[in-house]
């Protein structure tokens, strides 16, 4: 089975040729790229994103604390099976890095860069309904959200029909720990709409109300 690589590196260590000395050019084009990206789109807000702030929440935060790692892999001679036990071997590093409790474990991240697979390769791995189903177990013990992200991914913002938040320069992954908010991601998928109910047992009604109120549901039509 594949093992992940031993080095994680925070945005700023890509430009410091004494932390990388160890990657390969390609590998280090493939981190950079997926950096570049993240600080100037993912973490900045949009005109198309429907609601004020950056276009995600977390990853902003996570690089202000240096608890946004990227870990570069290589998966081109592997199956889906050997992928889905690397992500989940990152997934154990994100639950042992520091912090492993209080507030703040909600900025912990791991980009995991697959940096020598095409988009269209990384859309059959990635898609790839087996591997949806062995990664559940992930979330459901661990509370780990898994996100995929490559040039072919055509889901779009929760918020917005407009915009493709998932469309990255090179395949990712991204790890991080799960948000009661998680419920606007796995609203049209019962099973993992569940496994978030399970997940925040005593505040899932509460959040999902909240956001009712906010609607102004009540003067909807029938």
């Amino acid at each position: 089975m594949a093992a992940p690589t031993k080095s994680l590196f925070v945005v700023q260590d890509l430009e410091d040729p004494s932390k990388t000395r160890g990657l390969a050019d390609s590998d280090l084009n493939a981190l950079r790229a997926v950096a570049d990206w993240i600080k100037t789109f993912v973490a900045m807000p949009n005109n198309d994103l429907g609601r004020p702030g950056p276009v995600c929440p977390f990853v902003g935060r996570a690089m202000e604390r240096n608890t946004l790692w990227l870990a570069p892999e290589r998966i081109a001679d592997r199956g889906v099976a050997e992928v889905v036990q690397l992500v989940n071997d990152h997934s154990g590093r994100l639950l042992r890095a520091e912090p492993v409790q209080g507030d703040d474990i909600a900025f912990k991240a791991i980009v995991v860069v697959f940096t020598d697979v095409s988009a269209d390769r990384a859309n059959d791995i990635l898609s790839d309904a087996q591997m949806a189903q062995l990664l559940k177990p992930s979330y459901a013990k661990d509370g780990v959200v898994i996100g995929e992200f490559h040039e072919r991914n055509e889901l779009t913002s929760v918020h917005s029909s407009a915009l493709r938040p998932f469309r990255s320069p090179v395949p990712f992954v991204l790890l991080r720990h799960a948000d009661i908010t998680d419920w606007k991601l796995y609203l049209n998928d019962e099973d993992w709409l569940g496994l978030w109910a399970r997940r925040f047992p005593e505040s899932a009604v509460p959040a999902l109300a909240e956001e009712l109120r906010r609607t102004n549901w009540q003067h909807l039509e029938p």
